[in-house]
């Protein structure tokens, strides 16, 4: 791989180490620039993964050499800084979610559409080895025509441990849209696009207590649903069972269940790349372990980046593409709004099934 694509970072909080450290393990990507609306923490930055330059947004944005923009704003942020990716004709790949609101989603995809640039969004997980292992499986006809799933997100809440938990409870954030996209993005892998859903969603503690350092015993007002159950009807026919909630103090149910109609797929953490992957089929009284038919096991977000990185050098689709993030904001919405109508919903969008990762890659090559 001889092109290499030049990303610039919008936004060096906690999530971005990961994205400096494993972006910079990918031939075809150059980790150029980071920028954040504190200067002092875009350069620390830098300074600790060896980036050349440490910019304002602005300056980011104006630099004619920045291919692809990574934006690891806060959700409240997302859409804003899209926008200004795009109208500055840069690519685009944001963490999750894609918006806030359907309305300004739309309003990325168009505005991409009309530059004729590219967005892709989090979470990459569902292209690690785990979840293309499980795909293998699925589209090899190991567990039959898939007929059902359960999916299940519950913990109590990251003001436990999060230095500043806030956004996680306001508008844009809550269990649902914060680790929804996981799981609702490996279902969509696994099962296909989404046609209705019915949901019910409830604010269980209005106020929480922070118990993490530097901000020990300050008061979050609780803005969005912390609790949220729905049933998903797949245009194929599947129907799944989704829980996300911050309420729940402990559980022992499964992240992701896959129910065919020859056998049973126990789907690994929609949230880590690797496995485990387990089976049982039809005739079988145990359950059996599979072993991972792809690679990049390992915690290897900016995946998705390098493969919409490949696909501006090969003019070929991305894998986790806008169309696939706003088709999850929309089935976020839809759960919610759902809930406050009392009424099955259906969904607007739609997007094609990734394609699969064929076996061998490499991170020199992800089209082979």
């Amino acid at each position: 791989m001889s092109k290499k694509i030049k990303v610039g970072i919008i936004g060096c909080g906690t999530i971005s180490s990961i994205y400096c450290k494993m972006g910079k393990t990918f031939d075809i990507l150059d980790i150029a620039a980071c920028a954040d609306l504190d200067i002092e923490r875009a350069r620390a930055k830098a300074e600790e993964f060896d980036i050349a330059k440490a910019y304002t947004v602005e300056e980011l944005l104006a630099d004619p050499e920045i291919d692809i923009v990574l934006n690891l704003t806060i959700p409240q942020s997302h859409a804003e800084v899209c926008l200004a990716a795009l109208e500055a004709g840069k690519h685009v790949y944001v963490e999750k979610p894609l918006a806030v609101s359907r309305e300004d989603g739309k309003k990325i995809l168009e505005l991409a559409q009309q530059k004729g640039l590219l967005v892709g969004g989090a979470p990459d997980t569902f292209l690690g080895g785990g979840i293309q292992t499980c795909r293998k499986l699925i589209e090899d006809g190991w567990i039959g025509e898939p007929i059902a799933a359960t999916a299940f997100m519950m913990n109590h809440g990251h003001e436990h441990w999060h230095p500043d938990p806030d956004f996680y409870y306001q508008e844009g954030g809550g269990p649902l849209f914060d680790m929804g996209p996981y799981y609702l993005t490996a279902l969509i892998n696994l099962i296909g696009p989404i046609r209705r859903v019915t949901g019910s969603a409830r604010i269980t503690f209005p106020e929480r207590t922070i118990s993490s350092a530097p901000r020990y015993g300050q008061k979050i007002q609780v803005q969005t649903p912390t609790h949220i159950a729905g049933v998903i009807d797949f245009e194929n026919g599947a129907i799944a069972t989704l829980i996300t909630s911050f309420d729940v103090w402990g559980t022992q149910v499964p992240r992701i269940e896959l129910y065919g109609s020859e056998g049973t797929l126990i789907v690994p953490d929609p949230n880590t790349f690797g496995g485990p992957v387990y089976i049982k089929r039809q005739g079988s009284t145990e359950w059996s372990a599979v072993p991972l038919t792809h690679g990049f096991t390992e915690n290897s977000r900016g995946l998705g980046v390098a493969d919409m990185a490949h696909a501006v050098v090969g003019e070929r689709p991305h894998r986790a593409s806008g169309e696939l993030t706003y088709h999850v904001l929309d089935v976020m919405h839809a759960l919610i709004e759902s809930s406050n109508k009392g009424a099955h919903i259906y969904v607007e969008s739609t997007c094609a099934k990734p394609a699969q990762f064929p076996l061998g890659l490499s991170k020199s090559e992800l089209d082979s």
